[in-house]
């Protein structure tokens, strides 16, 4: 193996990692979506040892990888009941629900708009920058931003959007 990869494999594959998990929603088809985007990125290596971005290209990869997956006829999985009350846990139970409700609302958001605000928000993209992975332009990420966390807001009136919302 390329030296030069496999220390940015090493360095890069934990931040792929969370990034596949937020697209995915599950730690094995994180853990796979990661996996092809890395085979994907070693095929190009020489040529982006040579003066690209490994990082970008691999991120680019991946997020039309996932695209793929969801532009595919899939089973819906849904999960049953509902999420229990807020009370006063002395542990972390109360974080663990937010994330699970996080997760489901994310899931409710068309892929386009999830895919923008986990771009822009757990990523901490640009615009610009959202707007050059998705291959779309700068207003297309800003509607699509408005119009998935209006829906956020809506699906999850307990969390506070209103911060850091904003470039």
């Amino acid at each position: 193996m390329n030296s030069d990869f496999e220390s940015f494999f090493r360095g890069r594959a934990p931040a792929l990692l969370r990034t596949a998990y937020l697209l995915t929603g599950d730690r094995h088809l994180a853990e796979d979506l990661v996996q092809d985007t890395l085979a994907r990125t070693f095929r190009t290596w020489r040529r982006l040892a040579d003066g690209g971005n490994p990082e970008a290209y691999a991120r680019r990869v991946m997020y039309h990888l996932q695209v793929s997956v969801w532009r595919r006829r899939r089973v819906v999985e849904t999960m049953p009941g509902e999420l229990p009350e807020r009370g006063n846990h002395s542990d972390h139970a109360h974080e663990a629900v937010e994330r699970l409700a996080l997760r489901r609302a994310l899931q409710a958001l068309p892929v386009r708009q999830r895919a923008v605000i986990i771009l822009r928000y757990f990523e901490d993209h640009s615009e610009a920058e959202t707007a050059d992975i998705l291959n779309c332009r700068i207003g297309t990420v800003k509607s699509h931003t408005a119009r998935a966390l209006a829906k956020l807001r809506e699906l999850m009136p307990q969390l506070d959007l209103s911060k850091g919302v904003t470039r």
